[in-house]
């Protein structure tokens, strides 16, 4: 079993080898490029699963205490910084899902990218996009995730902005980037501040007691060092998971290949900040009222605030974007609450359902644009659900699966997200210790609760405008259902949808309850001592108004749009009065507040800069200087000429042709001549000579 242990850092080595071999070789070569990049995570998903099974096998132990690899990395003074891979329960919960999940978006992507010109450049990107996640969840140290977590945000600001001929497109990348770097430098503060007061990065030297007492006796700025870092590093999972204010940047990146979105919004980028508060959850904690209840609060606010502004949203995309936002609020709603187990089984379940909803608007968008061409009509927007309608007759297996992950994200019974999201709505409950207007977690509670109706009624509007009634455009009535590669990955991850709650169920139910993940993955940090980790038996009551609560949501929207025309007025303006509709299609103008406030200061202050440097500063400093020097080259140049050349080089000249041309005439030829000149000097000489001596 070690052995095969040792082999944890090659899943995230394959897909880098892949990445690299399609960038160097196979690049001029779309077919071997997308089966290297299927092939090299194929072999890290069986690695992975090998991984997770011998955790389930290895009992008690290897789920809590786990396997770790140690390698000395970067000396520092006093020591040696450690650099390593560990897994442990929740590391081989995360193994079991990411490299999967992504494993069937490749193979869809192999039949959604062809025809894209930049096809073997789309695996190259999305291979080392899911090397840097897979390489986050096996690193042992806080500084190895924070360079995965760099080498997502890179992939996340190519693959966004992948087709930059558009300028969305480009700006969304762009967008995404600079917004998610807000938290991380938030983030790599956090570690910074961790490491001087601790000496380490690696999780298992910080989550022991020892090193937790100490971190919430030591104050830094007069709050204990464990509220301010952890607050530092819940920054950067508030970017890089889309929370609130951060949380602009997700709906933007639906400008990227459908893929991509699947990606970032289930198996790679979104999940990559819950995890992280996951994983630091201890640091969180050891002050009881700290940095965790700020987690729960901006859950909430998120988890309401995402679930709203979908009802208003036409486009299928951005409907799901905004479902993603909703749903992030509610894991970090469970870890807020100190629920570890209540977050990660809900991101768990969320990765598969909403890796399956996402593919399947691709599978939407793709059948549409099909219809475009056969239509001649390419002014329609593909993407835009008012224009769709009646696509379960022509589309049956992706009416099928999207259904399945509709039913989890809405949490009926027995699908997935019914279990994960009630365990959050449970632990909330619980903490608040029932109608307890004063707690933090009752709030969070009913903003879960809400938000949960308001999922179900924008999903149910989904499927209304989408698949039922009648097509409402020529596009809808000539669309037609891919083939095997994108349909039969929808397929798989309905059949999770539909059976992933399973490994959860509460042990109060009867014959099927198990309670197994908690169990499995729920138990890592008791040694710790600062965190409740008892699982909650299933309160029947809570999950009965949910459910009730999400029937009403989902048939509630069906029934408003499933006869929807063409060219009628959304029902929902109606419903919600046309000022607050407004305000959700706007997004409650967030992006407009942030222009105003930030963007358009920033760009202002810049252009003054620019302006004041160019046309004050730079501008008249390089004026006089070329002037001066202007100047100085012409009366260089006229020394030059006067001087130099007139009374140095040509006056020299000239001197001597008129000496040889005056002593020429002394040159007659005749030999008396010459004696008269010798006798005449020889003379002067010697009367010189006498003159001098006082004759």
């Amino acid at each position: 079993m070690e052995k095969l242990f040792a082999l944890t850092p090659y899943i995230p080595l394959f897909p880098l080898l892949a990445f690299a071999l399609i960038v160097l070789w196979a690049n001029k070569n779309n077919k071997l490029s997308a089966g290297l990049a299927i092939a090299g995570l194929g072999l890290s998903t069986i690695i992975s699963w090998l991984i997770a099974i011998a955790t389930i096998v290895g009992g008690e132990h290897v789920q809590v205490e786990g396997w770790s690899l140690t390698i000395p990395w970067l000396p520092t003074g006093t020591g040696v910084f450690n650099m390593g891979f560990a897994v442990d329960g929740f590391t081989a919960a995360m193994l079991f899902m990411v490299p999967f999940v992504s494993s069937l978006i490749f193979i869809y992507a192999s039949e959604y990218m062809e025809g894209d010109s930049r096809y073997a450049r789309f695996f190259a990107y999305v291979s080392l996009f899911v090397s840097g996640m897979l390489t986050l969840v096996v690193a042992d140290n806080l500084l190895l995730l924070f360079i995965a977590w760099e080498i997502m945000g890179l992939c996340s600001y190519l693959l966004i902005g992948f087709w930059f001929e558009k300028d969305s497109a480009k700006k969304a990348g762009l967008k995404a980037f600079l917004t998610t770097r807000v938290g991380d430098v938030l983030f790599f503060g956090g570690m910074l501040l961790l490491y001087s007061q601790t000496g380490t990065l690696t999780f298992r030297e910080i989550f022991t007691p020892a090193v937790l007492e100490r971190l919430a006796e030591a104050t830094i700025w007069g709050q204990p060092a464990s509220v301010v870092i952890s607050l530092l590093i819940f920054g950067g999972a508030v970017g890089k998971s889309a929370q609130f204010p951060l949380h602009v940047w997700l709906p933007d990146a639906m400008e990227g290949p459908t893929p991509v979105s699947a990606m970032i919004h289930a198996a790679t980028m979104v999940s990559a900040g819950v995890y992280l508060v996951a994983r630091m959850l201890p640091l969180f904690a050891v002050v009881p009222v700290g940095s965790l209840q700020w987690v729960a609060i901006i859950g909430a606010i998120t988890a309401f605030f995402g679930a709203t502004i979908g009802i208003a949203q036409n486009d299928i995309k951005r409907v799901l974007a905004y479902s993603t936002i909703s749903q992030l609020g509610y894991m970090m709603i469970g870890l807020g609450l100190g629920g570890f187990l209540a977050g990660i089984f809900h991101l768990l379940t969320h990765s598969f359902f909403k890796a399956l909803l996402f593919l399947g608007s691709g599978s939407v968008i793709h059948a549409m644009e099909h219809g475009a061409h056969h239509a001649h009509d390419h002014e329609t927007d593909p993407q835009d659900m008012m224009n769709m309608g009646g696509l379960a007759n022509r589309m049956k297996k992706t009416y099928i699966a999207y259904m399945a992950g509709t039913l989890a994200l809405v949490g009926i019974v027995p699908f997935a997200g019914f279990f994960s999201k009630d365990e959050i709505l449970a632990e909330a409950w619980h903490q608040a210790g029932g109608f307890n207007f004063g707690s933090i977690a009752f709030w969070a509670w009913l903003a879960g609760l809400l938000g949960a109706f308001v999922t179900a009624l924008y999903m149910g509007r989904q499927i209304g405008l989408v698949f039922l009634g009648k097509p409402r455009t020529k596009l809808a009535e000539h669309a037609v259902e891919p083939g095997k590669r994108m349909t039969y990955p929808l397929l798989v991850l309905g059949f999770f949808a539909l059976t992933l709650g399973f490994i959860n169920i509460p042990k109060n139910v009867p014959i099927i309850g198990n309670g197994w993940l908690h169990e499995f993955a729920g138990l890592i940090y008791e040694s710790t001592e600062v965190l409740n980790l008892e699982a909650l038996p299933l309160n029947w009551g809570l999950a009965g108004v949910a459910t009730i609560i999400g029937l009403a949501g989902f048939f509630g929207g069906i029934a408003l749009y499933r006869g929807h025309q063409a060219g009628q007025s959304d029902p929902m303006v109606k419903l919600l009065g046309r000022p607050l509709f407004t305000l959700l299609k706007n997004k409650y103008y967030v992006d407009e507040f942030y222009f105003a406030v930030i963007i358009n200061p920033v760009v202002k202050l810049a252009n003054f800069a620019g302006k004041f440097d160019y046309d004050w500063v730079i501008n008249p400093i390089v004026n006089f200087v070329g002037n001066t020097g202007k100047w100085l080259s012409i009366v260089s140049g006229e020394f030059d000429r006067v001087v130099v050349d007139g009374l140095g080089v040509l006056g020299t000249a000239r001197f001597f042709r008129w000496m040889g041309k005056e002593l020429r005439y002394t040159q007659t030829g005749q030999v008396q001549n010459y004696l008269l000149v010798i006798a005449l000097v020889s003379l002067s000489l010697v009367g010189a000579y006498l003159f001098g001596l006082g004759f």
